[in-house]
């Protein structure tokens, strides 16, 4: 499962989940500009404020770190 924590107003989660669509990699998008549950998830699993947020099968990537993404979901470029 992977889940993607973002904003509507964050750029690098824009391009985050059009590389995940451009995969075909199913994601769940959480907004968590409007879920306060979601955000505290969100930073009891990352340390972070900042968004995106990746979650992969339960390995956190903080950021659009295309390399590490594309390395944990065998996508080959």
């Amino acid at each position: 499962m992977i889940k993607v924590f973002s904003t509507p107003t964050c750029p690098y989660c824009h391009v985050l989940k059009q590389f995940l669509k451009e995969n075909n990699i199913e994601f769940e998008d959480i907004d968590v500009s409007k879920d306060e549950k979601a955000r505290e998830e969100m930073i009891k699993k990352s340390g972070q404020f900042g968004v995106p947020v990746i979650e992969i099968d339960g390995e956190i990537v903080i950021g659009f770190d295309k390399e590490k993404i594309s390395e944990l979901l065998n996508i080959n470029e």
